[in-house]
């Protein structure tokens, strides 16, 4: 078995460790990449305290980039040598949800539950979201991963792998945002950022950003914002009224906190949609008035992942990215290396950061 250096969760809401791991080759349908880069995302932070997942001890982190060096057998289009992204997204290809474009959401995983990751003793590790990340190396389900131009930067391409797709993909996957729609998106955070600029690319009229700081509004405008409402305003959905006075077409609920998920119906007109996006802590709860969504036509609709396919969706992506439409560089507001991830969830927790990259 290969040996990796590896962050390790091994008591919630306590510091990651540092430690040599030992990762196995791959398997049938599996595939060893070695890392390049990591995104911290609030789900890996979520997991670290206990919010979703019981196992530990545990390597989180699944938004990742790098070349891969490993394949097993039966395992067709990437070889030894490809740049790919890496990322939770595990699914069988032929159950019902995967036949009719739904992959984020296949219950029929292939290898769930068997963990590639050991002590030194041979003491199985936590597989994070199918994938610990937060490690030199991987060994993922092919279905995972996605090839790349290899001229696209990793520490750029990893934020692909969750905080673009599912943002993106909100707007224009689930959302189905139409030309000359007003769009709020709630929480301008990295995962906020990329439904923005997903609704930007759908045509929206209108893209009204609301988030608890100026600052991160005022960096909403820069990736398509076209307004910016404060959420510690005493009803910011008056501050929406009065720029659309119908009220949204679609609120994207972007952040993982009940309070934005109880406010959000009311910046809605009759007929729109609300897209859950962000991810409370399991137990976690929302409020609503299910009469007043009844009588007004209203939907409320789950995003897992953006609803991506990712051999349609990042094609699509990279070209965007290359064509200078979308904005991945500038997505990043801190680089770090393995030995200082703790200091770079720190920093995201803050609410600042809009995306912090570990690089190998």
């Amino acid at each position: 078995m290969r040996p990796i250096k590896a962050a390790v969760c091994r008591e919630f809401g306590a510091p990651l460790t540092i430690e040599t791991l030992h990762l196995r080759p791959p398997r049938t349908g599996e595939v060893e990449v070695t890392l390049e880069a990591v995104a911290v995302c609030h789900s890996d932070i979520s997991m670290a305290e206990g919010g979703f997942n019981r196992s530990l001890p545990a390597v989180y982190g699944h938004e990742a980039a790098g070349r891969v060096t490993a394949v097993g057998e039966s395992v067709t289009g990437v070889a030894p040598g490809d740049t790919v992204i890496v990322t939770l997204i595990r699914s069988c290809g032929t159950c019902p949800t995967c036949a009719t474009g739904r992959p984020t959401i296949c219950r029929t995983k292939p290898n769930d539950g068997d963990t590639p990751i050991f002590t030194a003793d041979g003491d199985p590790i936590h597989h994070g979201l199918d994938t610990g990340a937060f490690a030199e190396a991987v060994v993922v389900h092919e279905s995972q991963i996605a090839k790349i131009p290899d001229t696209v930067p990793m520490e750029s391409a990893c934020l692909i792998s969750c905080g673009v797709i599912t943002g993106l993909g909100a707007a224009v996957n689930t959302a189905a945002i139409r030309p000359g729609e007003t769009v709020v998106v709630i929480g301008a955070g990295g995962v906020g950022l990329n439904a923005i600029q997903g609704a930007r690319l759908a045509g929206a009229a209108r893209v009204i950003a609301v988030d608890l700081l100026a600052d991160k509004l005022a960096v909403a405008k820069d990736f398509g914002a076209t307004d910016g409402v404060l959420a510690s305003d005493a009803k910011p959905w008056k501050a929406v009224r009065a720029i659309a006075p119908r009220g949204a077409d679609a609120v994207l609920v972007a952040v993982g906190a009940p309070a934005a998920y109880d406010t959000a119906p009311r910046y809605l007109r009759a007929g729109g949609r609300i897209v859950m996006v962000g991810m409370p802590h399991a137990g976690q709860t929302a409020a609503y008035e299910p009469m007043a969504i009844a009588l007004l036509g209203q939907d409320l609709r789950g995003s897992m992942m953006g609803d991506t396919v990712l051999t349609r969706d990042i094609p699509w992506i990279i070209d965007l990215y290359q064509q200078g439409r979308i904005k991945l560089d500038e997505l990043i507001s801190g680089r770090w290396t393995l030995d200082q991830i703790n200091e770079a969830i720190a920093d995201t927790k803050t609410g600042a950061a809009r995306r912090n990259v570990i690089l190998f």
